[in-house]
């Protein structure tokens, strides 16, 4: 491990001990060691500093702190951090052997002021979670919306697998603690004058949710913290970020009119969900897999569309706006 550290791995933590296990053992398979992992225990009960310190053939500083979120924590670790590079992945990420190597590879080619990489379904994943995971990135559910080779809107990095220069982190300073942070940080930065890449090479396997109810919960979120980031950019909210919301009404409206006046009504959302069920077939190749993309993709479209409707009439229509109070809570799972 004679490598010159050019990239802090910042993981904030919260009772995540296995995952913590498995993400550490896979970034002790890299073949380009020219990084350090900074792992920030953010108040949790079940500490992971056992396994943080018991990883050999690399280097890891374990932080433990009181629980304030994981913005702080990631705050935190950046304080603290060596490298000219921060890589910020979650803690329920599988990173493959050759990841630094590629993002190396790829930044000496092309510089790049930020970036984010894909994430990908592990062959050793439940059939569950490659399920979300094709629900969370096919074209016919958000993907479109999240950036990538098929997108609706530009790139945005998000923190399972994301990173920026040491310069960014200097003029633009931290994340901050709230609903969509990488989605705020990635605005500032752009905002800045910095270039944002997508580097498709460098990507993650992301475990994300491993059952459907805490699945609609992270979407719920996700779709109510689009309406936060309008608060905060009133340029920001574009057409394609109501395409759930709009889905979630036509959807209702198609059911009431089948009951009232003919089944048929329901036609077009059973061809919405064959093409789901044929889409997840070709590129799975698990009927398994195929099946559950059905709920899976019912649930992330609804339970965006959802969050976004509710927070839309509540900070909008009625003019509350922002309640930093409740969405820190709620990113707490309190």
């Amino acid at each position: 491990m004679d490598e010159k550290v050019r990239f802090s791995v910042i993981v904030p933590v919260y009772n995540r001990i296995d995952e913590v296990r498995d993400l550490l053992e896979s970034l002790s398979r890299q073949t380009l060691k020219n990084f350090e992992v900074v792992i920030v225990e953010d108040g949790s009960t079940d500490r992971c500093q056992a396994e943080a310190e018991s990883v050999e053939n690399l280097r890891v500083r374990y932080f433990y702190k009181e629980n304030e979120g994981r913005s702080i924590a990631r705050n935190y670790g950046m304080e603290r951090a060596a490298g000219d590079y921060f890589i910020f992945f979650d803690s329920d990420c599988v990173i493959p052997e050759d990841y630094f190597a590629v993002l190396s590879r790829e930044l000496d080619a092309k510089p790049v002021d930020c970036f984010g990489g894909p994430d990908s379904a592990h062959s050793s994943f439940t059939s569950t979670q490659k399920a979300i995971n094709f629900a969370m990135t096919s074209f016919l559910t958000t993907g479109g919306i999240r950036g990538g080779k098929m997108s609706l809107e530009k790139f945005v990095p998000r923190t399972f697998n994301m990173g920026f220069s040491r310069r960014v982190y200097e003029r633009v300073g931290g994340f901050r603690e709230m609903f969509s942070e990488d989605i705020d940080m990635s605005t500032r930065i752009r905002n800045a004058g910095f270039s944002i890449a997508l580097i498709r090479p460098a990507y993650v396997y992301h475990k994300r949710r491993v059952d459907f109810r805490k699945f609609l919960r992270q979407v719920y979120v996700f779709g109510m913290s689009r309406i936060t980031l309008k608060l905060l950019y009133p340029g920001s909210l574009k057409v394609v970020h109501a395409l759930p919301a709009l889905a979630v009404i036509i959807g209702l409206v198609l059911v009431v009119l089948s009951a009232a006046v003919s089944p048929w009504f329901l036609l077009p959302l059973g061809l919405y969900l064959i093409a789901i069920f044929v889409s997840a077939l070709v590129s799975t190749r698990s009927p398994v897999i195929a099946v559950k993309a059905l709920p899976a993709s019912v649930i992330q479209i609804c339970g965006y569309g959802c969050g976004f409707l509710k927070a839309y009439f509540l900070k909008i229509v009625l003019g509350r706006g922002r309640d930093v109070e409740e969405e820190i809570l709620m990113r707490k799972e309190k």
